[in-house]
């Protein structure tokens, strides 16, 4: 008996069609790699699986359309539990070059102000939380802070943190030139592999940086210590220098976008010092 009697082969369009739900899914997993809804995402897909083999080989015809109507239930759940993955997954679609040819506008004078405020912050062990916007927009956080538009200055920025005023507890966002809001609420990340010792400040830089394409320069309140969180991960220790460095490299047109970032890195343009996208560095740093 030849195979094509045993097995009906898909046509052209069988096979493209194949081709592109295996891509899917395959895209689908290596996105929800490492994160919490994995093991969710597994289980569901393994106890479903398992149910409808053994309705039907053992032929229970009624269990078997019963789940067969479950299944619109089940993609409603699914969206549900995995909201905040699926909005990553939509935060890191759009952050690709694809769609922003142009990429943003070279805003290297903002180095110099944030630089000095945060070594004025760092010496005296403020904590400080400054994201500064790119393409992706952030008018959702801003709302949940105090509208600014104010120029950047670096005495602006270290006033802003400095303790036991209305607005130093929370998050500062420069859009553009300008500082658009401060004290707001940045979203906490929820990757389960991140260091016990970073605190929620440390958290919420990571978190933002999950969603947008923002810049977020973080100071410890304990340490004084200088981190700065890109693409989600984050860079640790960065003195004066360093953090000047890789403000400068990343706040240029031409170096927007990871995908330039990581081609400085292979041609040796930029030194390991300058790169913001290496693992999380295990240091007791604790908010």
């Amino acid at each position: 008996m030849q195979l094509k009697e045993l097995f009906d082969l898909p046509s052209l369009g069988g096979w493209v069609e194949i081709f592109v739900l295996a891509a899917m899914f395959y895209y689908v997993f290596r996105l929800f790699k490492g994160t919490r809804g994995a093991a969710i995402l597994s289980g569901l897909l393994i106890v479903y699986g398992v149910l409808y083999a053994l309705t039907v080989v053992s032929h229970l015809d009624i269990l078997n359309w019963l789940l067969s109507k479950l299944m619109l239930y089940i993609s409603l759940a699914f969206v549900v539990i995995f909201q905040p993955e699926i909005r990553r997954v939509l935060a890191k679609l759009g952050r690709q070059r694809m769609w922003r040819p142009n990429g943003v506008a070279s805003r290297v004078s903002l180095v110099e102000p944030i630089t000095q405020a945060v070594q004025v912050l760092s010496k005296r062990k403020i904590g400080a939380l400054i994201a500064i916007e790119r393409d992706i927009g952030t008018r959702t956080l801003q709302d949940t802070g105090t509208k600014l538009n104010s120029e950047v200055s670096a005495e602006l920025l270290a006033t802003l943190f400095f303790p036991h005023t209305p607005l130093h507890d929370g998050g500062v966002i420069i859009s553009g030139k300008r500082i658009c809001a401060a004290g707001c609420l940045f979203p906490l990340s929820q990757k389960e592999e991140l260091s016990k010792t970073l605190g929620t400040r440390h958290r919420a830089a990571i978190g933002i940086t999950e969603e947008t394409d923002a810049i977020v320069i973080v100071v410890s309140e304990e340490t004084g210590s200088v981190s700065v969180a890109y693409n989600g991960r984050l860079r640790r220790g960065l003195d004066e220098a360093r953090l000047h460095r890789v403000l400068s490299s990343m706040l240029r047109r031409e170096h927007t976008g990871l995908a330039r970032f990581r081609e400085k890195l292979q041609t040796g343009e930029a030194d390991h010092s300058d790169s913001v996208l290496i693992p999380f560095i295990e240091v007791q740093d604790e908010e």
